[in-house]
């Protein structure tokens, strides 16, 4: 049998912060860095799996069931079982993962290695299924498997990537456009700075914001708060708990900051695209409350030092900030991150200039 390769990227959420399981609306890109799945099927009934990033491989029975196994190879292990679930033959034989994609930094590593272990598994078996198929398939197995209640977000950016370009993705409808983003042409930046302090999606946090979200939704009648979108921050009077009525104003806030980001984007007006990312940080903060003072400090001291914008990306408690610079002033923007971050005692950061890059395949990390 032929061995075969496939990667996928981790993707960043430029704005549209925990819309996506509120019907709403987000604009992600694919990053650089990719997660390579190399796949060499036999007539085994198992699948054996080795990753760069552990120290002994992991074996589990095609016929694999949630719960029974569990750590980061739960994700292989919950593909297989979705594919098969969704009624599909999956070879057995050895799976070797080499990770490009930081684990724990909000990049949607997990994401990316589902994409990139299903089309793997789809070309070893000679199957083809459309991107919309496969990302329902990915967010099945994190979702019904692993037991993370994330939304479908990661699955569709990593998917339908393009290179410079970030995708509208509209969650009520599960439309995505493409939106041009390419501000190193415009002598603007995207800089990612990873606070290394780890974000976790299946953590008790997550769940409890998306809970109140549907408290929120329940109280104003409605199936999700995409249905009191054209109502504004008005209909939030009606809901009586005061958590849920914060978290339903950040959902509602953010769902228009996305588009008017977009607006932004079309007129290469990236001065107000980082107001937009401000603003969204701002309301993560206050109203979702899943921001540290840590990530707060990185993305204030961008901005003191000249950044356009900055913003917490990926689900919270951790991870990344992303801050478009003027080309000019990138020097400065770091410098001043990393001085009042080692000021404050946290672990320096990592500070890369990232694109928007493309979808999966059979290639590794330029």
């Amino acid at each position: 049998m032929t061995v075969v390769r496939h990667s996928a990227p981790g993707r960043v959420n430029l704005i549209g912060e925990h819309t996506d399981y509120n019907q709403g609306f987000a604009l992600p890109i694919a990053l650089p860095a990719r997660t390579v799945v190399t796949f060499a099927p036999s007539d085994s009934a198992e699948m054996t799996v080795h990753s760069d990033r552990a120290q002994a491989p992991e074996r589990f029975p095609l016929d694999t069931t949630p719960g029974a196994v569990t750590g980061w190879a739960a994700y292989v292990a919950g593909v297989i079982w979705a594919l098969r679930r969704a009624g599909h033959q999956v070879p057995g034989g050895t799976l070797t993962i080499s990770g490009g994609v930081e684990m724990g930094a909000g990049l949607a590593s997990s994401a990316a290695l589902e994409c990139a272990v299903l089309g793997a598994l789809l070309r070893a078996g000679g199957l083809r299924l459309d991107p919309m198929e496969q990302a329902r398939i990915a967010h099945r197995a994190e979702n019904e498997y692993v037991g993370a209640p994330t939304g479908l977000m990661d699955q569709l950016a990593i998917l339908f990537a393009q290179p410079r370009r970030a995708q509208l993705i509209d969650f009520c409808h599960l439309t995505l456009r493409p939106v041009t983003f390419d501000p190193d042409a415009h002598g603007v930046t995207l800089l990612l700075i990873n606070s290394h302090a780890t974000h976790r999606h299946a953590g008790g946090e997550y769940a409890e914001r998306r809970a109140s979200c549907e408290r929120a939704a329940t109280a104003l009648g409605a199936a999700s708060l995409r249905d009191v979108q054209h109502r504004g921050e008005a209909a939030l009077a009606e809901v009586a708990d005061p958590g849920a009525a914060r978290r339903a104003r950040h959902v509602l806030t953010e769902n228009r900051r996305v588009l008017d980001t977009v607006e932004a984007l079309q007129a290469n007006d990236f001065a107000a695209a980082g107001r937009l990312f401000t603003a969204s940080h701002t309301s993560m903060r206050d109203d979702f409350e899943i921001t540290t003072g840590h990530i707060d400090l990185i993305a204030e001291a961008a901005t003191d030092a000249g950044a356009l914008g900055a913003r917490m990306t990926g689900g919270g408690f951790g991870g990344c900030v992303i801050a478009l610079v003027p080309a000019p002033r990138r020097a400065a923007v770091e410098a001043e991150v990393r001085r009042r971050v080692g000021e404050a005692g946290y672990r320096e950061p990592t500070i890369t200039h990232i694109t928007a890059g493309d979808g999966p395949g059979d290639r590794a990390t330029p």
